[in-house]
């Protein structure tokens, strides 16, 4: 039996009249996917891009607000907003203007400008700490903070949560099963053992993080607030504030990864839920689709980074080589469009329309369950939600994986993707933006209603 409670052979009776359909809709999209397949590996210019529920990639010409128009001449109401890169909405008046602006007075220059100043004003406003810097991607971010954990704690080892995303640093890039550690599958070109100073613990299991935590080699724990990549887990209650209080009793950092959770107000959870990271990281969204990271951390952590700046130009490894920053970090571009998002876009009233039409999309996929009798769940966390494989929303990372049906996840993507709706790949995440309308939601909901309608009234679909 699948953790869906639905047979694959109903799911495989539909995805194969949706991949007809596809194919039958999109000439356009499928001839570019041909010409591609002679200059780009796999066809995509990043591989991921060929790994979506549909028998060909989907070739996109256009994108504005809460839509995008492909090749073919189809609009879309998008749900994925680039996963979370356009939370805002694709393109925002604003952000098209910052660029416009920019554009004629240089894009970089490795100096620093007045936006710079403002953009960290607005940052330090937003989530509480003092000190900031820029960097070009969270993965550049969360690199970077490991960095300045382990020079100020002298520790080596890293602690993440089984499941994680954090980007592509190499540390986060493990698992736990079977009560320890080891590389995360499908891992290519890994050339040194990873859990030599990484460990990994499941979300939420506070016994295994005070035992990780209680060897006393750990520099930091590096941690979304809630986790939002393998199907999202919300944290227990009270799981954060003791989160905070074993970090503190065993001398080890805490960085917090809001990049996915800034979906929940201005300033994260770190200021929606009273958290009090030594570091915050934070990519995507933050400069309104513009490629820009930051990361903040506070008074004493700034002390503590020149302290072990210092030590390092004493032993002469300082300017220029600490292992941080690329010559692009903080382009003029990057933080013209940061200072306008976070002051013209990123504000409380789109907060104020995002939050109510993510509750009222999450309420619907409720009662689409009830309708249809099935044993799933849905989770919410800001303008985001999800609906889930499992009758109960996942506690670690481990239930969310066990609660995948791959095929099924990817016909029903593909069902909304052949009628003009596109939802986060890889699982059923939704996202809501400022553009996004009441209409909107409730066209998922009635698509998604015939889609299962559709596949439950094949033969044999319920075990």
């Amino acid at each position: 039996m699948t953790a869906s409670g639905i047979s694959e052979s109903a799911v495989e009776t539909l995805a194969a009249r949706e991949r007809a359909r596809f194919l039958e809709q999109n000439p356009k999209s499928i001839a570019l996917a041909e010409r591609a397949r002679h200059s780009l590996f796999g066809g995509v210019p990043m591989h991921w891009m060929s790994d979506w529920s549909t028998p060909s990639p989907l070739f996109v010409s256009r994108a504005q607000g809460a839509r995008f128009y492909d090749v073919d001449g189809h609009d879309y109401v998008d749900f994925c907003l680039g996963d979370t890169g356009s939370m805002f909405g694709h393109s925002p008046a604003p952000i098209a203007r910052a660029l416009a602006e920019q554009g004629g007075n240089g894009l970089t220059t490795m100096l620093p400008g007045e936006d710079a100043v403002v953009a960290g004003e607005l940052l330090a406003e937003r989530f509480g700490l003092p000190y900031w810097q820029v960097a070009t991607t969270a993965t550049d971010a969360n690199r970077f903070v490991l960095r300045w954990a382990r020079a100020i704690t002298g520790r080596k080892v890293v602690l993440v949560f089984d499941g994680c995303y954090h980007g592509t640093v190499d540390d986060v890039m493990v698992r736990h099963k079977n009560d320890r550690t080891v590389h995360r599958p499908g891992l290519l070109g890994q050339a040194y053992d990873l859990t030599q100073y990484s460990r990994a613990v499941p979300f939420n299991d506070l016994a295994a993080l005070e035992a990780a935590l209680a060897q006393g080699d750990v520099a930091a724990v590096l941690c979304e607030p809630a986790m939002t990549n393998i199907g999202m887990v919300l944290p227990e209650p009270g799981y954060h504030a003791k989160l905070r209080e074993l970090t503190r009793q065993y001398g080890t950092l805490l960085i917090i990864d809001e990049t996915h959770t800034i979906s929940t107000g201005p300033g994260g959870c770190t200021r929606a839920w009273n958290l009090e990271p030594d570091f915050i990281t934070l990519g995507k969204p933050i400069a309104g689709g513009v490629p820009c990271s930051v990361y903040g951390c506070s008074a004493e952590m700034a002390t503590a980074m020149q302290l072990a700046r210092s030590h390092a130009s004493e032993h002469g490894e300082g300017h220029g080589h600490s292992g941080m920053g690329t010559t692009l970090s903080a382009n003029a571009l990057a933080m013209h469009c940061m200072r306008t998002n976070l002051s013209e876009v990123m504000t409380e009233a789109a907060y104020a329309h995002m939050l109510p039409l993510a509750a009222r999309l999450a309420a619907g996929f409720r009662q689409l369950i009830d309708k249809h009798a099935l044993n799933w769940s849905v989770t919410e966390l800001g303008a985001r939600s999800e609906f889930q494989f499992c009758a109960q929303s996942p506690k670690t990372g481990a239930d969310a994986e066990a609660a995948f049906h791959d095929s099924l996840q990817m016909t029903l993507h593909l069902y909304l993707i052949n009628r003009g709706i596109l939802i986060t790949p890889f699982h059923n995440m939704t996202l809501c933006c400022p553009d996004t309308s009441v209409s909107d939601v409730d066209r998922l909901l009635a698509t998604l209603d015939e889609a299962l309608s559709e596949l439950l009234a094949i033969p044999g679909a319920r075990q």
